[in-house]
This record gives structure tokens, sequence and C-alpha cells, in this order.
């Protein structure tokens, strides 16, 4: 076993850009929001945290092809074999994601869209509250989006809770503070890496633009 190296000769290094990291943190208030306001009836407050998330989500998507280094995909999303690998352990540590973890943010993104489309198109039992894309379904076919919009849901509070459960393993059997490195976007490791690569300024601004116009085209219900 390969002992740590003093803490005063590790590298800290920048690993979370700004974007990625008030995204994150906007998403756990709005997840949170959403489900305190579907438990107590305000679904006029629910409809509107549910518009939140697809901007945040429709931007965190967009910036996974187009924003900083360890926010893209194809940075840290890997292979079955690369996770088998760093699971025995056979796997150098980088700046990011690693294998196992990666698995879990590209699960709770997926699930997350997938709750929200679903809850774009659901319609409530007397059909008064509904979603604004459900005028283009059957009432039945907005009860079953419904239904499983509720379905969903405690199987995302189930992964945001296995995720933070790594987290805390993380802190308690590997001292490594994720959710603080989340916080001020920096982390310490053994070798020294190259510098965070940013994305401009133009590809924030049109990530941020285009999850605006999605956002508000769905709140129209995509018509003028």
């Amino acid at each position: 076993m390969i002992d740590e190296a003093p803490a005063s000769s590790r590298a800290r290094v920048r690993v979370w850009d700004l974007p990625t990291r008030l995204v994150h943190w906007l998403l756990v208030v709005g997840v949170g929001l959403s489900w305190w306001t579907g438990e107590t009836g305000r679904l006029e407050w629910h409809r509107w945290s549910g518009y939140g998330l697809l901007g945040l989500v429709t931007f965190r998507i967009y910036w996974g092809f187009f924003g900083a280094s360890t926010a893209r995909f194809a940075r840290f999303v890997r292979g079955p074999r690369v996770v088998l690998a760093y699971l025995r352990g056979a796997w150098q540590s980088v700046p990011g994601h690693n294998p196992l973890g990666a698995l879990s943010v590209v699960a709770l993104l997926a699930l997350l869209a997938t709750q929200i489309v679903l809850g774009l198109f659901a319609v409530d039992v007397d059909g008064i509250e509904s979603g604004p894309l459900s005028l283009y379904v059957s009432f039945e076919g907005g009860r079953t989006a419904a239904r499983w919009h509720g379905v969903l849901f405690n199987l995302l509070l189930w992964l945001i809770a296995l995720h933070i459960a790594a987290i805390v393993y993380y802190g308690f059997a590997r001292k490594q503070n994720l959710a603080a490195a989340m916080l001020h976007g920096e982390r310490e490791f053994d070798v020294e890496y190259p510098a965070l690569q940013q994305a401009s300024a133009l590809r924030l601004a049109v990530g941020i633009v285009l999850a605006a116009l999605l956002t508000w085209l769905v709140t129209r219900a995509f018509r003028f």
C-alpha cells in the first residue's frame, strides 16, 4: 500500500469551474423545493420549480459538451472496463469525477430529465392542474405521465441518497471532501495536474440563452 504524500507536498488543483458548481447547488435547491411543493400541495410553486429545473438540466447537458474540461461527458464517462479497474483499485486518480461517480452523475441527470419531461405532460385527477404540454396528449396519457412522475421521483430520491452516502464514504474512508470541492472548486492531489481548461464567456452565454429559451418555449407550450 502506497502512503499518501504529506499535506504540505500535495498539489492543490482547481477541479470545478464556477458554472458547474452553481448549477450543481441550484439543482440541489431545486429538487428540494420540488419535493416540498409537491408534498404540501403547492402545485403552482411546484410548476415553477419544475421550470427552474428544466433550465438547469438543459444548461448542464449543454455544458457537458461545450463547458470546462472536467464538466464534459467525454472527459469523465468511461466504459465498463475502466469502471471495473477503478473498483479493483487499478485506476489513477485524476481531477474530476471518478468512473463510478460519473455513472452516478449521468444516472441522476437522465432520471431528473425524464422526471421533468413527465411533469410537463402530467394531468391531475380532476384535470385542473396540468403540465404545460399536457394539451398534446390525451387525458389518460396525462394521467399515466403523472403516475410515472411520482414513481420516478421516489427512485430519484433513492439515487440521491446513494449519491450522498458515497460522498460521506469518501469523506470518512478516503479523506476526500468532495462536497467542499464542489463549493470552492479545488482538491488536493499527490501530483501536479494541468490547469482546468475553462470554457469561453461566449459558450457560457450561449448555454444560458439556450436554456432560458427552451424553458420559455415550454412555459408557452410552444404556442405563439
